[in-house]
């Protein structure tokens, strides 16, 4: 390691954070989480997971802008005694929510839309299952099936979960499978991929700890700035190639563009300590093109996007189709930024095609009030020291130290 890398302090996982929350929840908190997010949404869920503790059988879920929390605790909800009202604000309930109540309800839940059907805000009668086995459609979010499957420890035969077609992100819901495991919780998943089959949690924990993971999707906008300023080595502290979360895609994304990284491992410890980032070197020869499928990775579309605008390859971001349902528009977002600082972004159903441009500042950018969009334009700040971020306070929500960290790259000046 040399002396001068810029070390990065990253998160934990705000997905595996939130997993092992309604994990604890649900068996009764056998586990001691070490290393939770400090993420808005994070915070928020363990806040309404002692609402529901607290809550003497009835009450109003407020879930902002999180359609995580919002997903993960309908199911919840639909199981726990009582009279329950999930809402959120104008955006969350513009997103879809279908697919995820039709599930409920076939499980003989009682899950009642009050505005628009297929929306919240919803009210829930809590109840018990009268059936265990449900089919859902997985292909607008993966939540919908994580959701189910973590409720199915405090079922009393568990869950057989069918998903009726490919999913979206479908590394997501093996994290969820993996988190439940490590729980001491029986997990199988049939021999097509489809369907899986989670029993009833025996009260007997593997283990009494946890440590969540470095977050992967907070790591991607770095590599952006080591693609932009390849003079510099920047260290991501505790983070590692070989990870369950989906959004270890950007290595191999990067690499495509010239960003090696390089694990960084004790000689007293099989774990990698952190992951060392630079970009192109001297004399390197940048690609053409570039093809990327991101059915797996939608969060990272925005940051893919941004960073082959900044450096002019052409590049197709395949399986798109679901991040206009985001926590903004996001297809309309990217493209709509890129364009007024010069870029040219070509986008269909399923693919965004980012083509070579001469991009220009633009004052400011704005965030549509989504912090993936906010931290995936900040490192263009590089190249164009006086952009302005608009309302950079949205980071909150998944990466509340975001613009410290990002200080310690922009301190090094060229």
């Amino acid at each position: 390691m040399k002396t001068n890398d810029i070390r990065i302090t990253l998160p934990a996982s705000k997905s595996m954070s939130n997993r092992w929350l309604m994990i604890n929840h649900l068996t009764g908190g056998h586990f001691r989480i070490n290393k939770l997010s400090t993420s808005g949404d994070t915070r928020l869920l363990r806040r309404l997971l002692a609402q529901i503790e607290s809550g003497g059988g009835s009450g109003v879920y407020y879930c902002a802008n999180a359609g995580s929390v919002a997903r993960f605790l309908m199911p919840l909800l639909a199981i726990t005694p009582g009279h329950h009202t999930l809402t959120g604000d104008d955006r969350l309930c513009q997103r879809p929510m279908a697919p995820l109540i039709d599930a409920l309800r076939q499980m003989g839940l009682r899950v009642e839309c009050t505005e628009k059907e297929g929306f919240l805000p919803v009210n829930i009668q809590g109840g018990i299952p009268t059936r265990r086995t449900v089919s859902v459609d997985p292909l607008l979010s993966s939540q919908f099936v994580s959701s189910l499957l973590l409720i199915a420890p405090r079922m009393p035969e568990g869950i057989s979960l069918t998903m009726t077609q490919r999913p979206t992100s479908r590394p997501y819901i093996e994290m969820t499978c993996d988190a439940l495991r490590q729980a001491g919780i029986e997990v199988r998943r049939s021999s097509n991929g489809r369907t899986y089959y989670v029993q009833p949690f025996a009260g007997k924990p593997k283990a009494a700890s946890i440590s969540v993971e470095r977050d992967w999707s907070a790591a991607s906008y770095f590599y952006t700035m080591a693609l932009l300023r390849p003079d510099l080595r920047i260290r991501l502290l505790g983070l590692q190639l070989d990870s369950c979360q989906g959004d270890n895609a950007t290595d191999t994304f990067f690499r495509l563009l010239g960003v090696q990284s390089t694990e960084v491992r004790s000689p007293y410890r099989s774990a990698a300590r952190s992951i060392t980032v630079q970009g192109p070197q001297p004399g390197a020869q940048r690609p053409q093109k570039v093809q990327f499928n991101c059915l797996d990775c939608p969060d990272l579309v925005p940051t893919f996007a941004v960073a082959a605008a900044a450096v002019g390859v052409r590049t197709t971001l395949k399986g798109v189709s679901n991040i206009a349902l985001k926590e903004s528009d996001r297809m309309q977002a990217i493209s709509e930024e890129l364009r007024r600082m010069g870029g040219n972004v070509v986008c269909s159903a399923e693919e965004m095609v980012i083509l070579p441009a001469d991009l220009h500042p633009t004052e400011p950018v704005r965030t549509w009030g989504d912090h993936r969009i906010a931290m995936a334009f900040a490192p263009l700040r590089l190249r164009f020291p006086d952009l302005r971020i608009e309302a950079p306070e949205v980071v909150d929500k998944s990466f509340p130290e975001f613009w410290d960290e990002f200080a310690l790259v922009l301190q090094n000046k060229q």
